[in-house]
């Protein structure tokens, strides 16, 4: 067994739980959770796009992503003009409109320009409209309809269902992967390992249903793992496709053996929103 290999496993041993605690604990404890990932994630894609702390850009997006979730935390409905400024699409447009006047002005040729304004508009937009989604599947069920179970084991339900699906996916990749599911953005992603993480989410969903989700109906169940594995396999490689534009393998090495909190989550964020949406138009309960 590599070194890399018992890394991974000692610090997952480590982590798992705590993070686990944390979704069952909700509220404050998540929400802080969910806002230290979303910092740990924007300090990592600015520091890889060249913006330094230095720099304005560095902390008007730092800044930005810190108020979009603050106001979208339960007990910050007392601060009407943070929710109204930089919830959801208001602060990406707020962002977008400032940053935007501050690079016209620059000395660099206009597609640098161009480029490097839309590049960090779309970190933002990624980290700051996706992370809150995390927080309201734990933390905000009231938003939605009563829910039972737990949000802790909605978010139990998604982490398992994305950990033991990668687990698939690169298992079943390694023993009959032939067909390259995207060569140009992740040459060891396979069709086959594809349909592997998504037997094992569905493997996932079969197993909660017994255990905790015996309320909900079976099929609910099935299509929402099978969603979300779709979505994180998917988000994974958007994670990917950004990685290989600025050429590193890594976004950051804070965490030993598994890399950064991009790299660790990116899954996360595409299935998060597929399951607070699915739960909230069809009202699975």
């Amino acid at each position: 067994m590599s070194s890399n290999l018992i890394t991974r496993i000692a610090v997952a041993a480590i982590t798992i739980p705590i993070i686990l605690w944390i979704c069952y604990q909700g509220g404050a404890w998540l929400f802080g959770m969910v806002l230290l990932f979303a910092l740990m994630a924007i300090v990592e894609f600015l520091l890889n796009e060249g913006h330094r702390p230095t720099g304005v850009f560095f902390w008007l997006a730092t800044v930005c992503v810190a108020l979009m979730l603050l106001s979208r935390f339960e007990d910050a409905a007392r601060w009407f003009w943070l929710q109204y400024l930089f919830s959801g699409v208001s602060g990406i447009l707020l962002f977008f409109l400032l940053t935007a006047m501050i690079f016209s002005t620059g000395k660099r040729p206009a597609a640098e320009l161009f480029s490097g304004h839309t590049r960090l508009a779309w970190g933002v937009l990624y980290i700051g409209l996706l992370y809150p989604y995390v927080y309201f599947l734990g933390g905000q069920t009231s938003r939605l309809t009563p829910f039972h179970p737990s949000g802790g084991d909605w978010l139990l339900f998604l982490f398992g269902l994305l950990w033991v699906g990668d687990t698939a996916a690169m298992g079943v990749g390694k023993w009959i992967g032939r067909h390259k599911l995207a060569p140009s953005v992740s040459p060891n992603k396979t069709v086959e390992g594809f349909i592997g993480g998504i037997l094992g989410a569905l493997a996932v969903g079969v197993i909660m249903y017994f255990w905790k989700f015996h309320d909900v109906a079976w099929y609910h169940l099935m299509i929402l793992a099978a969603g979300c594995s779709v979505f994180g396999q998917l988000g994974d490689l958007v994670e990917s496709m950004w990685k290989r534009s600025v050429g590193i393998k890594d976004s950051s090495p804070v965490i030993p053996g598994h890399g950064g909190v991009l790299d660790r989550f990116d899954s996360l964020l595409f299935a998060a929103p597929f399951m607070f949406y699915y739960r909230l138009l069809l009202a699975v309960q």
